[in-house]
């Protein structure tokens, strides 16, 4: 008998890219579900726009550049950045906020730089980051959460900017952005009942993304090092200014289920191509972004703090990738 020696692998993964974004999908479904129960079918409405620019753009793309457009649009990646974008933006924004924001994601964050694989930054955060600062009017109005729109009133808002009938409560700010305003005049964040109102919202909101990002980790699509790193460090550094001053710091539990932070720590900080590739590069790279976020929170001019973070944090990704590389075996 002949003893052949081949390579290795020797064992085979069946999972894809396809069957990895399929899933991210399924995963924020309990999320998106929440959403549109706080914030009306705007949510949807953004869904299916921010879907259907994403594949446009990417066939367009494709196209100019000689490839099998089709080949490349089943592995769901454009689907999936356009959901992250969508989820991010206020509900009832105009229907040019959502196509600006995914073209500029798939185009020019995406595709320019190659495509899937090769683009160094979040494509759905530098989206997200272009929207905030060039329309920042249209992106910190969210829906009251206490009176979602009706259908109909929705459609006439995304589309028509204006509504059908006489709404008094359309719109406001989110409880960080009521937060960060108490905070700059120094007032108390105790006494303030539609903090109290938002947050049970934003609770459960993130909650739900939070069911979603563990569902991702028993599957093993995701590593656990980055969220958790993410939480514990955002934890650890509200829990000093919180028993520092409670009246103009926000909890540790406020920090955690509000705003993006379980969607950030568990759907985009963990996108395995802009993310850290090494075990404790993982970890360095989650407890920089829970940094990030706590400061830009507290000390910046933005309410939110996820994209700018993992953002900045892509921004390191060579410089800890290069210096967290484990030891070669037998050296």
């Amino acid at each position: 008998m002949a003893f052949k020696i081949v390579s290795s692998p020797f064992t085979h993964n069946i999972n894809n890219t396809h069957r990895i974004m399929r899933w991210v999908i399924f995963a924020c479904l309990p999320g998106i579900i929440a959403q549109t129960y706080f914030f009306g079918y705007g949510n949807l409405i953004q869904i299916l726009l921010a879907i259907v620019c994403a594949l446009i753009s990417e066939s367009f793309v494709l196209y100019l550049r000689k490839k099998i457009i089709f080949d490349y649009l089943k592995d769901n990646s454009a689907i999936v950045t356009a959901l992250l974008l969508a989820i991010s933006i206020p509900a009832n924004s105009p229907w040019w906020i959502i196509t600006i924001g995914t073209c500029f994601a798939i185009i020019v964050a995406k595709q320019l730089y190659g495509g899937l694989g090769q683009n160094p930054f979040n494509p759905a955060m530098v989206g997200y980051v272009v929207l905030l600062i060039s329309f920042p009017v249209q992106m910190t109005h969210w829906p009251t959460c206490l009176q979602p729109l009706s259908l109909v009133d929705t459609l006439s808002l995304i589309f028509c900017n204006q509504s059908t009938s006489t709404i008094d409560a359309m719109s406001g700010a989110t409880l960080l952005d009521t937060a960060k305003v108490l905070l700059h005049q120094g007032q108390s964040l105790l006494s303030e009942n539609v903090m109290q109102q938002h947050y049970v919202a934003w609770f459960i909101i993130n909650a739900c993304f939070l069911l979603g990002g563990i569902i991702l980790m028993l599957k093993k699509y995701i590593s656990w090092r980055i969220p958790l790193s993410i939480l514990i460090t955002l934890s650890f550094l509200s829990l000093i200014t919180w028993l520092y001053n409670p009246t103009l710091y926000l909890s540790p539990l406020v920090q955690l289920f509000s705003g993006a932070t379980m969607l950030g720590a568990f759907f985009i900080a963990t996108d395995p191509v802009t993310a850290s590739t090494t075990p404790i590069g993982r970890l360095i790279f989650g407890a920089l972004i829970g940094a990030l976020v706590w400061l830009i929170r507290t000390y910046g001019g933005y309410p939110d703090a996820v994209a700018f973070a993992v953002l900045l944090g892509n921004m390191l990704v060579p410089l800890i990738d290069h210096y967290s590389q484990p030891k070669v075996y037998g050296h």
